[in-house]
């Protein structure tokens, strides 16, 4: 299916008339035909009104308003309530020329005040069942009224009487619609066009400021006969009015009805609830209905009445999952579900994609993954998929962009805000405006409404979303630019969270937000409605009852804080565990009885709760207190000490076997936990004891070992461990291993790579060094996505972030979802036999990089995967392999005592041809134990047949061109870590770093271009830089960093960190995540071996050969500017400050570069994939 051509005539002109001069034509043709029921109350029976009532009742209302003096274009403000007399304002002041806003009573007098100040209405009209059921006016809002606002008349009292009559209010002993009635079958004579202003909507603004948005009358009626046809909408249809009061979407639910002729049914207040709104649909059996996805849930959730007759539900507004609509069609086999995207900007939901109903097509869900999409525009509307680096080009199918919508019909733009309508509403750049003039002036034909028509625009709307064309060329939103936020460094997607959170079973509604906890760190928070009939299913196979709990009114919220749930906010945790980076998995579960709604159907995120974490504190039961009462004084401290850290957390119910991490902590805590224990009880646990012995005792024992004088102890923490796993694993590698001829590659023929670790900051470079050579096709495995799609477009979002993309590489990436700390590396059957059976070349890059964490935790993701890996390259074709591995298997004494005395006599330094015994102990890290292990086994495995390379980068700076940089570095760390403490520690060690994209050309050479067997290739830097005259850089730019002897710099370290931020907005030290390792010995942790790099030469030159024509055997090192361009690419992601002091001007980039990191949310360590 092609793909919207904006430069396409989208029937500017088109103008149908004004709503409501539709409306009254099908009054005077069916008067007697029913047009709006007010289904029975409490209080009331039920009532239906027909076509010449309403009718008459809004020329009434049109003719006073126009006998007062409001002209076309005054604003009409309606204090609002879901009833026939809102239809009757509605249409009144249209009739008369003016712009319809509403004031919903729900909103607090503040929030009005704004409405009204910002709408400056002429006229109010007040409905009697609104301050019935409300109350009047507030008096801060009435004063407003009386005091700034030039009123011209007000309709006080507007309602039905019982015998049909309208009334509006008493005025000299008679009702003030008195003197119009005998006009109430004629409207006012009152010319309106297309551009003639008719509706004032109100969206959120900045600073929560809310926004007032122009309609124009050529939107209104523009689309009803197009949908009638479409979706097989008449005056047969009856309509269902649920959307809110203060929505614009309510003005579709009063207009469709009214434009086709049809019946609108108003439910009472009380029968929009959960499982009450079903039943009512069954009584009342509409046909058609708009809903919010969050008003989908009401009608669903815990529903079992079915509503046979609904034909067709348009939902409008938010994300529609596929699991809601599966809800949905379970209670109405027969509903035709329509979802649609558009904002109050574009005047109306623009975009359809349709369900076909439950009766007509069972499966229809079963392609859609998680969501529906937003899908093709209506006709005359287009929703362009737009390139952010290069806005002139449309994204074709599968590429992430932004979102534009280009109608006739967008809204006129925001009342009294130029810049914004500048920045919102954008002349179409694909195409001159003149086109459209010139043709409009040749179909001019002097119509009346010309008067107020502008002539054609053609714009298009920034909504902000991302999203990308599926092949069928409909559109798929993939969250809003602005939804990235940021913890702890990491970059995180709150709809990914969300996405992930709604795959569990057990959630029938989420939303995760960031709130900021007493120490002002952003945290996330996630906000879980239970789905409680499954919730009771899963406690029975736990055999488990579920406990009574009523919960705690907050707002709007009823919120389970206690026991009820506990257990569910475990197993949700490790939900998204399994799916997610650890950084991305929240660290506060709040449960909802359900999630509010605003007054327009919308989750009203503001007032979710974030109760203090003493009010989420679980009591502890007599068990608990009898475990407590059994702990040592030692126990009892650092249980204190962990619910000071850890949300909720009551000390009291911490057990000894309790580990710090499973109750809520993490690595910053972990850091945090290890300044207290040295503040309260005198002794310096290491963060490596800490994950050594997570739980209170262990922990505990450890600190008691150290007060008494002895030394620690770490479990597992003999030298043995992983070299005897190496042995016990070189019994589990295949016996023999087939073998890849790299002979039989080159850039004739079509060569697949398979690599993990693609979203990363190496792996972005690895797949442009890929895809930048000849017919060759990247596979990519992808961690914790919910679909291929989201895999892809968070690859495509990779590759944009670092400004790599390029469009020509879309059809030739592909990829499958899969986690290391699975066997199979998480791939299911059919991707592993498509990976076997198609991939040519295997880079496995990806691994869990965590500089405390032990072997054992590690081997899994590390050193499994490893064997896995060479298990699938024996599978299916031939393949090279190419196992990415770090100069951390060299960090042991025995390596760089070898290094200093080969250099000393001038003999070569570590060879690549090393057997590596030397590391056999002595490894300090589990990072670069599972390394070393697994190279052992790589090469094992080359001695078995395999044919492929080993490749050890030591630091891996930014790019040598844009200066993009990793975040997450260490040394990346230490330069920020040093600017905020304002010194720089003296060390002289040299430092292997070398900048990122010869890294990638490094492995993506030795893939290609391999020795016999396997082999290991150093990638080391020509020259190195020293440590002192790195750091010494940050002066040279500018940056008051004096050098001190690195005792006196870890001092002020510790104090730096031990005072915590002072200022609200003070970040905590960029080292903290680091924090052990930068104060236990930088001098001597951070010594690096010389390496030999005679293999990387010879492949590199091989490569230059074979492949790219360019040779970079040589080498690369890392100079003063390319830290000076680090340094720029820093401060313009607002990552660092920019210097103050005096010093060299830091080196321009292409700042379009920093733009892209910022727009697509990368830079940090990011996919370990």
């Amino acid at each position: 299916m092609s793909l919207p051509d904006p430069t396409e005539d989208l029937d500017w002109g088109g103008y149908l008339g004004g709503i409501h001069e539709i409306f009254h034509k099908n009054a005077v043709a069916h008067p007697d035909r029913p047009c709006v029921t007010e289904t029975k109350t409490p209080k009331a029976p039920t009532r239906t009104y027909t076509y010449r009532q309403i009718d008459e009742a809004s020329n009434n209302i049109a003719n006073y308003l126009r006998d007062a003096g409001i002209q076309n274009g005054d604003a009409v403000m309606i204090f609002a309530h879901r009833s026939v007399e809102l239809v009757c304002a509605y249409m009144g002041t249209l009739a008369a020329g003016a712009i319809v806003t509403v004031l919903d009573p729900q909103y607090p007098p503040q929030r009005q005040q704004i409405y009204l100040q910002v709408s400056q209405p002429k006229a109010l009209i007040s409905i009697r069942k609104a301050t019935e059921e409300s109350g009047p006016l507030a008096p801060l809002v009435q004063k407003y009224i009386d005091d700034d606002l030039a009123i011209k008349i007000k309709i006080p009292d507007l309602r039905f009487a019982d015998d049909g009559a309208l009334t509006g209010g008493d005025q000299d002993s008679g009702d003030i619609f008195a003197n119009v009635r005998e006009r109430a079958s004629t409207p006012p004579d009152v010319l309106i066009g297309p551009d003639s202003n008719c509706t004032l909507s109100f969206t959120s603004g900045t600073q929560g400021l809310p926004k007032g948005v122009l309609g124009r009358h050529y939107s209104l009626a523009k689309y009803f006969p197009w949908m009638a046809e479409k979706f097989g909408l008449s005056s047969e249809s009856v309509y269902a009015c649920l959307s809110g009061i203060a929505h614009d979407p309510i003005q579709r639910d009063i207009m469709t009805p009214l434009f086709l002729g049809a019946q609108l049914l108003i439910p009472a207040k009380e029968d929009i609830q959960h499982e009450r709104l079903s039943e009512w649909m069954r009584e009342w059996s509409p046909t058609t209905t708009h809903l919010t996805p969050a008003m989908g849930q009401i009608l669903v959730g815990g529903a079992t009445a079915q509503f046979p007759n609904l034909r067709q539900v348009f939902f409008v507004g938010d994300v529609l999952t596929t699991r809601d609509c599966k809800a949905l069609r379970k209670l109405g086999p027969a509903c035709t579900i329509i979802n649609m995207y558009g904002t109050t900007e574009t005047s109306r939901a623009v975009s359809y994609f349709e369900v076909p109903s439950a009766e007509e097509d069972p499966t229809a869900l079963d392609s859609l993954g998680d969501s529906v999409p937003a899908g093709w525009g209506m006709k005359n509307v287009q929703v362009l998929v737009v390139d952010r680096e290069d806005r002139t080009r449309i994204c074709p199918i599968g590429v992430v962009g932004e979102i534009y919508i280009r109608a006739a019909g967008l809204a006129e733009g925001y009342l009294n805000d130029p810049e914004k309508n500048k920045e919102k509403f954008i002349d179409n750049w694909f195409v001159d405006n003149n086109k459209w003039v010139e043709a409009d002036k040749a179909n001019d034909k002097g119509e009346p409404w010309r008067k107020y028509y502008k002539g054609p625009r053609d714009r298009l709307y920034v909504t902000g979303d991302l999203g990308e064309y599926r092949s069928d060329g409909a559109v798929r939103v993939s969250g809003r630019i602005d939804s990235q936020v940021k913890i702890r460094g990491f970059r995180v997607e709150l709809n990914e969270i969300d996405a992930n959170l709604g795959g569990s079973p057990l959630i029938r509604d989420c939303k995760t937000l960031v709130r900021r906890d007493r120490n002002e760190e952003p945290t996330l928070v996630s906000y879980i409605v239970p789905e409680i009939a499954e919730w009771k299913r899963w406690l029975e196979t736990q055999g488990l009852q579920d406990i009574e709990e009523e919960g705690v009114e907050m707002g709007p919220c009823i919120v389970y804080l206690k026991k009820r749930f506990r257990r569910i906010q475990a197993e949700v945790r490790d939900h998204l565990k399994s799916r997610l980076p650890a950084h991305s998995v929240p660290s506060i579960y709040i449960v909802l009885q359900k999630l509010p709604l605003n007054p327009n159907g919308k989750v009203d995120s503001p007032n979710l709760p974030f109760p203090d974490a003493s009010l989420m504190m679980e009591d502890a039961s007599e068990e608990d207190l009898k475990s407590w009462e059994s702990l040592s004084d030692t126990e009892k401290t650092i249980a204190t000490q962990w619910s000071t850290l850890i949300p909720g957390l009551n000390a009291q119910t911490v057990r000894p076997d309790s580990s710090f991490f499973d109750c809520g902590g993490h690595s910053l805590l972990a850091q945090q936990l290890l300044l207290d224990i040295r503040k309260n009880l005198g002794v310096d646990i290491t963060i490596g004891v800490l994950y050594a012995n997570p739980t209170l005792r262990g922990l505990s024992t450890q600190v008691d070992r150290l007060r008494s004088g002895q030394a620690v102890t770490v479990d597992h923490s003999d030298d043995t461990v992983y070299s005897n796993s190496l042995d016990e694993l070189t019994k589990t590698l295949d016996a023999k291993y087939q073998s890849a001829d790299p002979d039989a590659l080159s850039p004739s023929n079509s060569t697949t790579f398979f690599l993990t670790g693609a979203t990363g900051f190496l792996g972005a470079y690895l797949a442009k060094d890929i895809l930048e050579r000849k017919n060759t096709k990247l596979i990519a495995h992808i961690r914790g996505a919910k679909d291929l799609k989201f895999a892809k477009e968070r690859l495509v979002r990779s590759l944009k972030g670092y400004s790599l993309w390029q469009d020509s590489w879309a059809n030739r990436i592909s990829c499958v979802i899969g986690d290391l700390s699975k066997p199979h590396l998480g791939l299911d059957d059919a991707s592993w036999k498509h990976v076997a059976n198609t991939a040519d070349v295997f880079i496995h890059n990806a691994a869990y990089v965590h500089w405390i964490a032990r072997y054992e935790q590690m081997m899994r993701p590390n050193v499994l995967s490893t064997i896995d890996a060479m298990k699938l390259c024996n599978e299916g074709k031939p393949k090279l392999f190419t196992f990415v591995s770090s100069t951390s298997t060299l960090d042991t004494d025995y390596y760089i005592n070898l290094s200093n005395a080969q250099t000393a006599t001038g003999r070569s330094a570590i060879l690549e041809s090393d057997a590596m015994t030397g590391s056999r102990t002595g490894l300090g890290t589990g990072y670069g134990q599972t390394k070393w292990v697994s190279e052992q086994l790589v090469r094992e495995a080359g001695r078995r047949g395999l044919r492929g390379a080993v490749v050890r980068p030591g630091y891996i700076l930014g790019s040598r061109n844009g200066g993009v940089s990793n975040t997450d570095d260490f040394l990346i760390r230490l330069c920020k870590g040093c600017v905020q403490l304002g010194a720089r520690p003296r060390i002289v060690n040299s430092v292997n770093a070398v900048p990122v994209d010869h890294v990638a050309r490094v492995v993506v050479a030795s893939a290609l271009n391999p020795l016999p067997g396997v082999n290991v290739v150093h990638v080391t830097a020509h020259p190195r830089l020293r440590m002192n005259e790195f750091l010494s850089v940050l002066n040279y730019y500018g940056y008051e960093v004096p050098e001190v002897d690195y005792d006196d710099w870890k001092k002020q370290l510790e104090e730096f960190v031990s005072a915590g931020p002072v200022e609200k907005d003070q970040e905590q030290s960029a080292l903290m995540p680091l924090f052990h390792m930068a104060t236990s010995n930088l001098p001597s942790t951070t010594r690096a071996p010389e390496l030999d790099d005679r293999n990387a030469v010879a492949i590199l030159k091989a490569d230059a050969e074979r492949w790219t024509g360019v040779d970079d055997s040589a080498g690369e090192g890392i100079t003063r500017e390319d830290i000076g361009r680090y340094l720029r690419y820093l401060v313009e992601i607002k990552f660092m400050a920019a210097p103050t002091g005096r010093g060299r001007e830091l080196p321009a980039i292409d700042t379009s570069i920093a733009e892209a990191q910022a727009q697509w949310g990368v830079g940090g360590r990011g996919g370990a994939s």
